[in-house]
């Protein structure tokens, strides 16, 4: 089966948006879990995007970029969802040093 580039674009964009809306519906996966168990979290993701944005000639702040993949601006995101990290998860990712 041959895809054409808009409808590979157009099926990537609905996997990214879908991504993203689980993650919002995801609060309690921490992002150093995250980051532990796949090596990305959705720091990483609104990193991403920005680049891609920027690439694009869009310029694009880390705190618009954060928005969108949060759905809220990222400081309100962690007061409401965002734990001390577990001994455990801190030493694992420590020792990993994950990178986006």
């Amino acid at each position: 089966m041959s895809v054409d580039d808009d409808r590979t674009t157009a099926y990537e964009a609905a996997a990214f948006r879908r991504l993203v809306a689980h993650l919002r519906e995801r609060g309690d996966v921490q992002n150093i879990d995250l980051m532990n168990l796949a090596g990305f979290c959705r720091n990483c993701l609104s990193n991403w995007y920005r680049e891609a944005a920027e690439a694009a000639g869009e310029p694009m702040t880390k705190e618009a970029s954060r928005e969108i993949v949060y759905g809220m601006p990222y400081e309100d995101w962690r007061a409401l969802h965002q734990t001390e990290a577990a001994p455990a998860a801190a030493a694992a990712f420590a020792e990993r040093k994950p990178h986006g």
